[in-house]
């Protein structure tokens, strides 16, 4: 009778961890989540898929969407000498023809300095299937730790129809109109309006497919001297609509600067003074890589230099993970060691302009290039690459600051 009894119960059973079985979700296959050339074509066949140079040149006007009197940007935005807008956001048709961008990740989060945002990088003509020199835009988007997402490497499609495009200091990027109604910030007058938004991740992940599997290899970096970019840019670029176009088609171009080393020096405003021997959390000045800025959040830029007179900053957020680290050669006695470390630094070339006065007074002093890099050695991607008296055998370590040091 025992025996019957388990029999049944054992029957009655089954059914109930089949539907169990059958109700766990499917693994994912690479099939799932990547897609392939054929998918790119059939998804895009309802439309174009722009170059990114071409995406600008076609959507983002020099006067955007929001320009009248009623929604007006920031104050800081417009340089009425040259009829040149800092800030500017462009809406994109939300119907109509499909609008595509294509390009590879070649930032990385980790370390902090690409905060909710990335750039893509194209290398070929989507027309003609060429190499091309490297085109780059910036994408701004809601997405906390993207990149364990969207990893560096990946080739990603976007469909851009209903975001927008425009630019935050200058900086072209894809985005999200933005409004600024905060009117207790520092300088509010100057900062209430419009300006790029982060684009929501639900809406990001909605318009974005991958292509492939991430591959670091196809990221292209052009190596070159301090000499090599200046014989390729303006050190200082012209104030006209040509000057800017020049400098907003170079941001988010990824380099890799030789034969430079750190020169233990700052921006403090419009003058480039010696760092300090100080704690970070008060110091501006402290000859760490990012000293807090008291929550203000503007990047903070430390001076590279070769073994001429060519500088270029290195720009990084007070929030990275290696802020408070030592630039290479720095320590508790000083800076009088930096000169002796050189190596490359690798990042994101940027040239970055908030005030449009500056541009309209003829204030461009050289220093807004910059390179941002997407970590040091141990932290992140190892972008800073030092050694003393250039002997590979004799690299920089990176050590963080200690209060005891003091």
């Amino acid at each position: 009778m025992r025996k019957s009894i388990y029999t049944y119960a054992m029957i009655l059973a089954m059914p109930v961890v089949a539907l169990m079985t059958s109700c766990e979700p499917r693994a994912l296959t690479p099939d799932d989540v990547f897609i392939t050339e054929a998918d790119v074509a059939e998804l895009t066949a309802d439309g174009k898929i722009y170059g990114l140079n071409e995406f600008l040149d076609t959507f983002m006007t020099e006067e955007g969407t929001y320009h009248n009197d009623t929604t007006p940007y920031r104050d800081r935005s417009y340089d009425p000498v040259h009829g040149l807008y800092m800030y500017s956001v462009d809406t994109l048709p939300a119907g109509g023809p499909g609008i595509y961008i294509r390009g590879r990740i070649t930032t990385d989060d980790y370390a902090g300095n690409f905060y909710k945002a990335m750039v893509i990088q194209q290398t070929t003509d989507w027309a003609t299937g060429a190499t091309i020199d490297q085109q780059n835009l910036r994408i701004s988007v809601d997405l906390g730790s993207s990149h364990g997402m969207y990893q560096m490497g990946q080739e990603i499609l976007i469909r851009c129809n209903g975001l927008a495009v425009g630019r935050y200091a200058n900086q072209p990027q894809l985005c999200i109109p933005s409004y600024n109604n905060n009117i207790y910030a520092m300088k509010a007058s100057e900062k209430v309006g419009w300006c790029p938004g982060r684009i929501e991740s639900s809406v990001f992940r909605r318009n974005t497919y991958m292509i492939g599997t991430p591959n670091i290899d196809e990221i292209k970096y052009d190596e070159l001297t301090l000499a090599d970019l200046y014989a390729q840019i303006p050190l200082k670029p012209t104030a006209d609509a040509a000057g800017m176009d020049l400098v907003r088609k170079m941001d988010g171009r990824m380099i890799r600067l030789k034969d430079v080393h750190f020169t233990g020096k700052y921006q403090d405003g419009s003058n480039i003074v010696d760092c300090v021997v100080g704690n970070p959390d008060t110091v501006v000045g402290a000859n760490v890589f990012a000293p807090s800025t008291q929550n203000i959040g503007y990047p903070q830029s430390r001076l590279l230099g070769d073994q001429g007179s060519n500088t270029l900053m290195c720009s990084n957020s007070e929030y990275a993970k290696f802020a408070y680290y030592y630039l290479p050669g720095a320590d508790k006695t000083g800076v009088t060691n930096c000169k002796n470390f050189e190596g490359t630094v690798t990042g994101i070339l940027g040239w970055y302009l908030d005030k449009a006065s500056d541009l309209a007074n003829g204030k461009l002093d050289g220093y807004e290039w910059s390179v941002t890099p997407r970590g040091i050695p141990g932290i992140g991607v190892e972008d800073i690459k030092m050694y003393y008296q250039g002997e590979e055998s004799d690299p920089w370590i990176p050590k963080e600051f200690d209060p005891n040091d003091l």
